[in-house]
């Protein structure tokens, strides 16, 4: 194994053996230690991205999968193997094809993708990309939130986030069914600051979607990290993913804005400046969120949701943090977060009629 390959050596090995920890990973969570370790190799097709072998026990991985796509990727054709691994070893079925009725039960039961085709990116689903009026209605709102009247924009804000809510109460009661995806956002990280996690929980709250840290691993630099996941609906994923790449964005902005007027020239406070950022936007919103209650639109969470999210994540572990200290820079973001008002995506206009919110 040499580095034409594609990896040197040290970090071929340490792949295998990432891609051995998830595999237990999964065996225990999923399917509950039923699975007997396999041999685990790495190969050159392109064809196949992963393939499960019963007659030599071989689970084999594609290369160019793992070095062309984020260790999300991987770990969704990883389960998609040990699914077969499971129907082949496990329930023994002889009669089906390799993607017969007893694999697609197995690939429900735990929110694996079940295609035979194509990478599963996160964010991939059957939606089909189609936006609600409801959506198309949020669209211009805040197109308008671009006003330069502050309370013109703060209206147009407000109103969108209160439709969001109509929107999301009005299928709740309906009963519509509802087609779930995931997404990973933003770039792997080996820490994640206080900023990043106040706005992953403000996505949470307020956005109608579920959160969680899953970790990942990061191939080429053999290291491992954690990537923010969101589930929800088709519209929901991509709202919030529209205001997971808003808030970092302007938070950056807010800073450089900050440092330009008290003179500062090191960035020592950055990312305490920026997690007063995230509170002070939070704050904003949950005193939205208090006039949506006196106008009797309350939000309980979507069970259909919650239940897609739990097969994904069957062992959830919650984990408290310590923020900064709330220091000067802390205050000062804080108030410029009060001031930020959620706008429509950059470059955009208003009429354009394709998706929501840019990929």
């Amino acid at each position: 194994m040499s580095e034409d390959r594609g990896l040197p050596f040290h970090l071929e090995r340490m792949l295998v053996r990432e891609l051995l920890l998830e595999w237990r990973r999964i065996n225990g969570s999923y399917f509950k230690d039923a699975l007997v370790a396999p041999v685990l190799a790495l190969g050159f097709s392109q064809a196949h991205l992963g393939r499960w072998q019963g007659h030599t026990r071989t689970l084999e991985i594609s290369r160019p999968l793992v070095l062309a796509h984020p260790w999300g990727a991987v770990v969704e054709v990883l389960k998609h193997e040990m699914a077969h691994q499971y129907v082949d070893e496990v329930l023994r079925v002889e009669d089906e094809t390799a993607h017969g009725h007893a694999f697609r039960e197995v690939c429900k039961r735990w929110g694996i993708d079940a295609s035979s085709a194509g990478v599963p990116e996160p964010g991939s689903s059957e939606h089909d990309g189609q936006r609600t009026r409801a959506i198309e209605r949020i669209a211009r709102l805040l197109a308008l939130a671009e006003s330069p009247n502050v309370h013109e924009a703060e209206a147009a804000m407000a109103a969108a986030q209160r439709l969001m809510l109509k929107h999301n109460l009005e299928l709740r009661e309906a009963h519509a069914s509802s087609r779930y995806e995931y997404r990973h956002l933003g770039d792997p990280s080996g820490r994640v600051n206080e900023a990043e996690r106040l706005l992953a929980a403000i996505l949470a709250r307020h956005f109608f979607v579920e959160v969680i840290w899953v970790p990942v691993y990061r191939p080429l630099e053999g290291k491992r990290g954690s990537v923010l996941e969101v589930c929800g609906s088709a519209d929901n994923v991509e709202m919030a993913a529209y205001v997971h790449a808003f808030l970092r964005h302007t938070a950056g902005e807010l800073w450089e804005e900050h440092k330009r007027r008290a003179g500062e020239r090191s960035n020592r406070e950055r990312q305490t400046f920026r997690a007063g950022v995230m509170a002070g936007f939070a704050d904003k919103l949950a005193q939205q969120a208090k006039r949506h209650v006196s106008e009797g639109l309350v939000w309980v969470r979507d069970g259909d949701l919650e239940r897609f999210y739990r097969a994904r994540h069957p062992h959830i572990r919650n984990v408290r943090y310590g923020g900064r200290q709330r220091n000067e820079a802390f205050s000062h973001g804080k108030e410029a977060g009060k001031r930020i008002v959620l706008r429509k995506p950059i470059g955009q206009a208003t009429a354009n009629r394709g998706r929501l919110l840019p990929p």
